[in-house]
């Protein structure tokens, strides 16, 4: 890969010119290739993920960890090697970042090492599927994303869907506004339950288009001490799924887990999977859907920023 090479943080030469320049540029996360979606379509979402920033007018950089640094503009070869089933890949949220690097580890990043990465790049804008949270039974198992405390210290602003709709989503949201992170619904009143239009969560402020976003984001980013800020737009009309939907296949899903013995960061991927047998594969195309959707919306935001 042709990059600059600065310690730890190792910057695409396209990333790092657009940077320089003064073009936009939209982080991805890489997470969702390696334990997020099956394969082909780990490896397609992320190409279409990168293409859909293209389109709307910003370069986008793909991050992960590979052999001691934090690649910021992963390359198709490493991409390919983040969707290989049969390699050992670590998945980093921010707490992980240190020890994989020592470890020279390959590691797809999480919500919250994305956004420390892209921060420290000057990468201010970040598109995701959507954001963990509050697990549910969290008052017993103190299970919360750290997520949440990186979107409050972290000034990025971050496009999804949401929370994913496995989470406590009333709590994940209280606990946003506990930690000060604006929720900001991009042309709806609503915060998203990711594979669903609408969570019946009413938010507290809104935006339609990527101009107001932008100047809500810049606005944010003036007031001193300001961390991240959360953008939420739904999936696709023509591929989201009732909620009610989700909740009885979600229920079965957490009694399985359950029954299984499985804990920890092997839930949700479980959860996941559950999910799409259910659905026939339903949950799948909105995921897939709304990865690429939010990533178009973010490069048209970097763009509008710039």
């Amino acid at each position: 890969m042709d990059a600059m090479d600065d310690g730890w943080l190792r910057i695409s030469d396209e990333v790092r010119d657009a940077l320089d320049d003064g073009r936009a540029v939209v982080a991805l996360e890489s997470s969702l290739i390696s334990q997020g979606l099956p394969i082909p379509h780990n490896l397609e979402t992320a190409m279409a993920a990168e293409q859909a920033v293209r389109a709307s007018g910003a370069v986008p950089a793909t991050i992960a960890l590979d052999d001691g640094t934090v690649v910021v503009g992963a390359d198709r070869e490493l991409l390919t090697r983040l969707a290989d089933p049969e390699r050992a890949i670590a998945k980093a949220a921010s707490r992980d970042i240190g020890p994989l690097l020592a470890r020279r580890a390959l590691a797809s990043t999480t919500v919250s090492a994305t956004m420390r990465a892209a921060r420290a790049a000057g990468i201010g804008v970040f598109a995701t599927g959507g954001i963990g949270g509050v697990h549910r039974g969290a008052s017993h198992t103190f299970d919360v994303s750290s997520d949440i405390d990186e979107l409050a210290a972290t000034p990025v602003a971050v496009i999804s869907s949401g929370a994913k709709s496995i989470l406590d989503m009333p709590a994940t949201l209280e606990l946003l506004e506990t930690r000060r992170v604006p929720v900001i619904g991009y042309g709806v009143d609503e915060l998203p339950a990711f594979y669903s239009v609408s969570s019946g969560l009413r938010l507290a402020h809104r935006v339609d288009g990527p101009g107001a976003a932008a100047a809500t984001i810049a606005s944010h980013r003036g007031i001193p001490g300001a961390g991240g800020m959360l953008i939420v737009q739904p999936p696709p009309a023509d591929l989201a799924i009732d909620a009610a939907e989700i909740d009885v296949w979600l229920a079965e899903a957490m009694a399985d887990a359950e029954a299984r013995g499985i804990t920890g960061g092997a839930v949700t991927p479980h959860l996941l999977g559950h999910l799409a047998a259910a659905s026939g594969g339903r949950t799948l195309s909105v995921n897939i859907g709304l990865i690429v959707n939010n990533a178009r919306t973010a490069g048209l935001i970097a763009s509008a920023l710039t």
